[in-house]
């Protein structure tokens, strides 16, 4: 077992060993935050087909389910920075991925649980990871313990936890397997056993977090906490396939969102506002009674600012040493992506990409052998338009750009209008550097077969800390990308009571010397 999850389990059995004051006579709620990793709306009451999560359900008819809840950045740290605070990551200089050079937090915002410590809340991490680009960014920093049952008697607590099953690798369910013909692929995906599988099994790891989920709200009820507690279900980010994680499509930033309060919201509402993960901030201060010494980007789930919302916007910069730029407005009606880096293609080199998503091959060698459909094949270019738009009431999946359409114009001119607004006023928007762009400091072409073996040969000869890795692609060649699909077959048709080990991919891992 692996010790995190060892570590999860263990939290969720501490009701069975551990007296727990009851927090009947509490004046304050008490407030839990659940979190999963990687994920979107993939779930049975969203209506999701061959999954059964039946816990996240009963939580969902109990509150509010969200439909159009968003969050502001496509992978988890610079997501997870502005949840920490109710801010956009860019504008508290939290939006490169895996941040080194990492600063204190700016205009004298402060952490979501120092200001409830303050208050008087127990604030407490119940799993591993804080994963924020800003300091403090230690767990023993953030927060003051890692369980309730710490905290004083009828003292209300502020608790998160993420249950990270739902970051790949994923495990298969041995109860409840599904059939690859019970499953529905977006369009832009090749339909092929081989995404239908992995695809499965994605859906198979979410139905072993929703058991995970289901341990820890029985665990609140059976300690008499469920009547005074605010639960906060989300995902950090949309949901870790090719065109998901790191990007701004609804696949890569919309996610799952239900809130259950009783006593204060009525159960099985279904909620149709413009909503973002940073607002979850707001509503609990708001729920606590605090008041943040620096109004938040985020605004209370229950507030005219979100009723009367008409765009969310996201960001996406540095993945690592994979460097691209891009930002998004979207409407109920529309979405708009600026990609600040066209001359990059989509599916440049990333060493987390390509040891850890199966389709990532797939996908490869069929638009190598020219088997994709147009609308696959866009993905799979080697250069991104500047302007990205999308009709949302005719194209839900984001696949035909009418940017160029003159029947949009005035369409696309309002959005672009107010997405530059954003960047000016709201997240002081730094765009993109020529060091971050990198022209003229690599060779024009790739000498080597892969992009990764290059880096890995080269690793004392460029500054990739500072330049990222080139944008050279395709990133291997159809023999290799052969390979590399052949490798993945048997771990992503394994048997789901199977320990096999997920195969490492050639040159997918970076170099430790690297030039400084």
């Amino acid at each position: 077992m692996k010790p995190r999850i060892s570590f999860l389990l263990g939290v969720l059995l501490l009701a069975a060993t551990t007296p727990i004051a009851n927090g009947a006579n509490q004046s304050r709620p008490n407030i839990l935050w659940i979190t999963i990793e990687d994920w979107s709306p993939d779930l049975s009451c969203y209506g999701t087909k061959g999954i059964h999560t039946p816990f996240v359900d009963q939580l969902a008819s109990e509150g509010i389910r969200y439909e159009r809840a968003f969050t502001t950045s496509p992978v988890c740290s610079t997501s997870r920075s502005a949840m920490m605070t109710g801010f956009h990551q860019n504008y508290i200089g939290a939006h490169q991925h895996r941040t080194e050079d990492k600063k204190p937090l700016p205009y004298g915002i402060r952490p979501i649980p120092h200001l409830l410590a303050d208050a008087g809340y127990y604030t407490c991490l119940m799993s591993w990871k804080t994963d924020c680009n800003f300091l403090p960014d230690q767990k023993s920093d953030l927060f003051m313990g890692v369980d309730w049952k710490d905290r004083d008697p009828d003292q209300p607590f502020f608790a998160r936890i993420t249950f990270g099953g739902t970051h790949r690798a994923w495990n298969r369910d041995p109860e409840r397997p599904i059939d690859i013909k019970d499953v529905e692929l977006p369009p832009y995906y090749a339909d092929t056993p081989l995404i239908r599988r992995d695809w499965a099994n994605g859906l198979e790891q979410m139905q072993l977090v929703d058991r995970e989920v289901g341990a820890l709200l029985k665990r609140l009820q059976d300690e008499g906490l469920a009547d005074n507690t605010i639960v906060f279900f989300i995902g950090d980010h949309g949901r870790c396939h090719i065109r998901g994680k790191q990007f701004l499509y609804d696949e890569g930033t919309r996610i799952p969102m239900i809130m259950r309060w009783p006593g204060k919201v009525q159960p099985g509402q279904v909620n149709d506002d413009l909503v973002m993960s940073i607002d979850i901030c707001a509503t609990v201060l708001e729920g606590a009674g605090v008041t943040p010494p620096v109004p938040l980007h985020g605004k209370s789930l229950f507030s005219d600012d979100v009723k009367n919302r008409r765009y969310t916007f996201a960001a996406r910069d540095k993945m690592d040493d994979t460097h691209d730029s891009m930002r998004s407005i979207r409407s109920k009606d529309f979405k708009l992506i600026l990609n600040l880096m066209p001359e990059r293609a989509y599916c440049q080199f990333s060493f987390y990409k390509e040891g850890a998503y199966p389709p990532l091959a797939e996908m490869n060698v069929l638009n190598l052998e020219g088997k994709l459909t147009p609308e696959q094949a866009a993905f799979m270019s080697p250069r991104k338009p500047p302007v990205e738009l999308f009709d949302l009431r005719k194209d839900p999946h984001e696949i035909h750009n009418v940017a160029d359409d003159p029947e949009y114009a005035d369409v696309k001119a309002e959005l672009l209008a107010e997405l530059t607004r954003w960047r000016n006023d709201v997240i002081h928007d730094t765009g993109v550097s020529d060091a971050f762009r990198a022209e003229g400091v690599f060779p024009d072409q790739c000498p080597s077969d892969t992009v990764g073996q290059w880096v890995q040969d080269h690793a004392d000869e460029y500054d990739f800390k500072t330049y990222g890795v080139p944008g050279w692609y395709p990133t291997r060649t159809l023999e290799q990308w052969r390979q590399v699909r052949e490798m993945w077959k048997p771990w992503v048709f394994r048997e789901p009571e199977s320990t096999m080990k997920r195969p490492e991919i050639p040159f997918t891992k970076k170099p430790k010397d690297r030039k400084k």
